[in-house]
């Protein structure tokens, strides 16, 4: 329940506070006092966008500032949901500022408008005439009996499903677009990798395969080079081997007069052992040099093979052509796979499929059996309120597709006069009749549901005599288990009120400031005489509001 209300620098409002208690709180006052205005301010606690043009004084900041009471545990829930912290006794302030921006706070932390709205349904709900339109809506409708027969959690059971259920079938579509793509893809895959295996990447090292080529593409230079290398060393006139050979001869014939030329002949020695070592190796190295055209043909053409893949993949190593290999074959794969996978997730939303469709059938089955008891209760409460004759009917069919709240279709029919054929709400009944309908169903919801604090915006219009009787006791009645404000211009209902406010408008400096005025029982009766006989307190008025007080 909202316990205070504080608005500064608004429309017509320079600066009030007032404070609220439970039970039914009656708003009277002139047309154009301000009634709207208070509506207005109460709107922007709740999120509604802000006209800045509402700003009393454009060089100063307007403020509304509203404290709040919970009892209900889910209040919490929504505040955890939101990220806010919690508070049973929490104060929700707006302000729109001079500069056009506006702000908003929740226990003095900034919040944005999206928030304040998530909050709204659990702090006040506000009816105005134009608000009766909800009555056609079928998901009001289907809320309606859906908070009757307490169908809040197997509902949610159902959204947890249906969720799932778009999730996989989402799925599903996605992998069938991706395996459209990739069979157009497959062949040229398939291509690549075989153009890749048949070539035994991992098998190959291209620079022993690069040295092979240069030694058969050149062997009978390197044997003529080989050969002239021999011969230059073992000729016996000109080789240098030999020579090396004389050369350390004559040094051993000095090796036995002065150390220093057997340190020579030990180094020559060294030489020649080196050297003879050098031309055995050459020696067997030509006997392995030789042509063979064939071995030449067969190395050249997996060179060649190797460049060409290389080329094409923009590649330079062996190395990077396998991993493109196991890149096309894991596509390949995946490819493959993907009947595979869209057949489990078919199996996978058929069980889903199955389980909504249960759990709906359950759904549907509680909303049929609390529809006698709705008909009844509607019908008890127009009744009462000059409708004797109303009657409805709840046509269910079945969708194709799963809904957010169950599969069922809803046209609700209307009738308010005997003989009359029945219609839809929004074709049939009246703007009085609508009125009437819309406080049957708040109250029938009362007594199911803990609803927030509700504001009626002349829910009596277009009713009068004995029918706004029965409208204010109905109205008590509702109010004795939650808060409840109703502006009225008919003083039967304004006389069943527990607390009274007086909006007018008073010339203070020459600019009109709509004030708030909290009337004690005195000034109520005053006030219904008013609202009975007009400006004019005769004792014929005054006595009928005193008994209408009393």
């Amino acid at each position: 329940m909202i316990t205070k209300l504080s608005i500064k620098n608004y429309a017509l409002i320079d600066d009030i506070s007032v404070d609220f208690s439970d039970g039914l709180t009656i708003i009277t006052g002139e047309t154009g006092a301000g009634k709207s205005i208070l509506l207005g301010a109460l709107s922007l606690l709740l999120g509604k966008r802000a006209d800045l043009k509402s700003i009393r004084n454009d060089t100063k900041k307007c403020i509304i500032e509203g404290e709040f009471k919970f009892t209900d545990a889910n209040t919490e829930r929504i505040f955890d949901k939101n990220n806010l912290d919690y508070d049973a006794h929490s104060i929700i302030r707006r302000e729109l500022l001079p500069s056009g921006k506006s702000r908003a706070f929740v226990n003095d932390t900034p919040v944005t408008l999206q928030q304040l709205q998530n909050l709204a349904p659990y702090l006040i709900d506000i009816h105005s005439q134009h608000d009766t339109l909800e009555l056609f809506s079928e998901t009001f409708q289907l809320e309606i009996i859906d908070a009757l027969v307490e169908n809040s959690e197997i509902i949610k059971k159902y959204q947890k499903k249906l969720n799932s259920f778009n999730e996989v079938s989402e799925t599903i579509n996605d992998l069938i677009y991706k395996k459209e793509s990739a069979v157009k893809e497959l062949d040229y895959n398939s291509f690549l990798y075989k153009e890749l295996t048949e070539e035994h990447l991992e098998t190959l090292n291209q620079e022993s395969l690069e040295e092979s080529f240069q030694v058969l593409n050149n062997s009978e230079t390197i044997q003529e080079s080989l050969s002239q290398i021999i011969k230059l060393l073992s000729s016996d006139e000109i080789g240098s081997l030999e020579t090396l050979k004389e050369t350390r001869l004559i040094t051993g014939s000095l090796r036995e007069y002065s150390a220093k030329y057997e340190e020579i002949w030990k180094r020559l020695d060294s030489v020649v052992i080196e050297l003879e070592d050098v031309s055995e190796e050459i020696e067997n190295t030509i006997t392995t040099v030789e042509v063979d055209p064939l071995l030449l043909a067969e190395v050249n053409q997996k060179l060649q093979g190797l460049y060409k893949l290389q080329q094409k993949h923009s590649v330079e190593t062996i190395e990077e052509l396998l991993e493109i290999q196991s890149s096309l074959a894991l596509k390949i794969e995946i490819t493959n796979n993907l009947d595979e996978k869209i057949k489990q997730l078919k199996n996978q939303q058929e069980k889903l499929e199955s389980d909504l469709l249960l759990v709906a059938s359950i759904i549907r089955e509680k909303r049929i059996k609390i529809i006698p008891v709705l008909k009844e209760r509607l019908k008890k409460y127009l009744s009462e309120l000059g409708l004797p004759n109303a009657n409805f009917k709840f046509d269910f069919t079945t969708s194709e597709k799963f809904r957010k709240n169950g599969t069922d279709v809803l046209q609700l029919l209307f009738t308010a006069n005997k003989g009359m054929p029945f219609g839809t709400i929004k074709k049939v009944a009246s703007g009085g009749e609508l009125s009437r309908l819309m406080l049957s169903i708040k109250a029938v919801l009362a007594q199911y549901k803990k609803l927030p604090t509700l504001v009626f915006d002349e829910i009596d219009a277009g009713v009068s005599g004995e029918i706004s009787y029965k409208m204010a006791s109905i109205l008590k009645e509702m109010s004795a288990t939650m808060q409840m404000f109703c502006i009225t211009h008919l003083p039967q209902v304004a006389a069943k009120g527990d607390h009274h406010i007086k909006i007018h408008k008073e010339i203070i400096n020459n600019t009109t400031i709509t004030k708030l005025q909290v009337l004690n029982n005195k000034e109520r009766v005053n006030e219904l005489a008013e609202m009975i006989g007009g400006k004019n307190h005769t004792k014929t008025a005054i006595t009928q509001a005193m008994e209408l007080l009393n």
